[in-house]
């Protein structure tokens, strides 16, 4: 079982929810609070969920959950509808980088990634699934959008008979001094639109076309980076505990057999990671050259 599989289980199918999409981060810039010791709680991970209410109407939740110790059960510290995420910065629109920021209506967290793709493919899903979110949410009835068509209506329904009636009939002076304070009514009941977040300083590829096909690059690329890890790991387990081993001449034999593999491994990672890379360059440049064929075709 994987980590956000292990976070879904664990907090939000209990509350009936389901979990989109989660990134493990750290703080850039650590909180110092004045009236607490110096020196953290211990060792421990964070991660940024998304996740989605399996009742109807759905409610998208950003929420923030803590592992301590490294396997103790994981904790939802603070959690946020997606009314209350105004901005969601990517910091450098030109490169994949692993910083982004998040700005709600009563905080605003800077975060860094473990790695640039788990970051992109986070901030992806995130905009997508507002997208359809705010998209749903004009059709529901309730919404803003939906009671302002109502009042709308309602009120040229008032003002058809009035006028009908001539300006010395009951019904036109009653429909006069009513559809103001209608009409007040129905505002302050209304109220104001909940604004949609924004997204500033992302990568086109990541709010554009050809979504797809960066998300299953990206995918890999983090495939790719935790096998890398991976290795790693062992490789450092594998030397601490076998330790230097002597020859028969009293002289430590060159170079391990398990250094060497990692390190043939974990260059064809880099090297395939780049070969992606270039594809998804290739991928992006072939979309505009077929829309620029479409254009032209389409003036011919």
């Amino acid at each position: 079982m994987n980590i956000q599989s292990a976070i879904n289980r664990a907090v939000f199918a209990p509350r009936d929810e389901r979990m989109l999409v989660a990134v493990e981060v750290k703080r850039r810039k650590r909180k110092r609070v004045p009236f607490l010791p110096t020196g953290g709680k211990g060792e421990y991970m964070t991660y940024i969920c998304l996740s989605v209410t399996n009742k109807r109407p759905a409610q998208l939740l950003i929420t923030k959950v803590k592992q301590f110790g490294g396997s103790a059960p994981f904790t939802r510290r603070s959690q946020w509808a997606v009314e209350q995420l105004r901005q969601v910065n990517g910091i450098n629109p030109n490169k994949d980088c692993p910083e982004f920021d998040l700005v709600f209506d009563n905080a605003f967290d800077q975060w860094v990634a473990s790695s640039a793709p788990e970051k992109c493919i986070f901030i992806q899903i995130m905009y997508h699934a507002c997208q359809t979110y705010w998209e749903g949410k004009e059709g529901v009835p309730g919404s803003p959008s939906v009671d302002q068509q109502k009042g709308q209506r309602a009120q040229g329904g008032q003002g058809s008979p009035g006028a009908q009636g001539g300006q010395g009939s009951p019904g036109a002076q009653v429909g006069q001094i009513g559809g103001p304070v209608a009409q007040a009514r129905r505002k302050s009941t209304v109220g104001l639109r909940p604004h949609h977040t924004e997204f500033v300083n992302c990568q086109s590829k990541l709010t554009g076309d050809a979504c797809k096909m960066n998300l299953v690059l990206y995918r890999c690329k983090v495939f790719f980076n935790r096998m890398k890890k991976v290795m790693v790991s062992n490789q450092s387990r594998s030397q601490a505990g076998a330790g230097p081993r002597a020859g028969p001449s009293g002289q430590r034999p060159p170079g391990g057999s398990m250094g060497s593999v990692v390190q043939r491994a974990s260059q064809a990672l880099q090297e395939r990671g780049e070969r992606l890379g270039r594809a998804e360059d290739k991928t992006v440049d072939l979309m505009h050259k077929a829309q620029q064929f479409a254009d032209t075709a389409h003036k011919v």
